[in-house]
């Protein structure tokens, strides 16, 4: 499913920075899309014998296996506006 329209309102109601908020969001969608290529490099190793515990090769997968998976923004989006995700301000003297 796609993303709907976000409220601004409902993004407030986090924290008070919007741009904070979609900083959180965006770092939280590298983290997803990161898991996931790793997951993927695992299982696909495990599959196959492997070569002095080498990782850095994804095997091409036959389209007929695909699985659709939730984009990995939309899911960190929705981590957000469900209170899933937490994260630390850290404040900055700029004198």
């Amino acid at each position: 499913m796609g993303l709907e329209p976000l409220s601004i309102k409902n993004m407030e109601e986090k924290t008070s920075d919007i741009f904070e908020a979609v900083i959180v969001m965006s770092k939280r969608a590298k983290q997803i899309l990161s898991n996931r290529i790793v997951e993927e490099i695992i299982e696909s190793n495990e599959e196959e014998e492997l070569e002095m515990g080498v990782y850095d090769q994804i095997e091409e997968k036959n389209p007929d296996d695909y699985e659709e998976l939730e984009k990995v923004t939309t899911e960190a989006v929705n981590e957000f506006f469900d209170g899933d995700i937490k994260w630390d301000k850290i404040e900055r003297d700029d004198e």
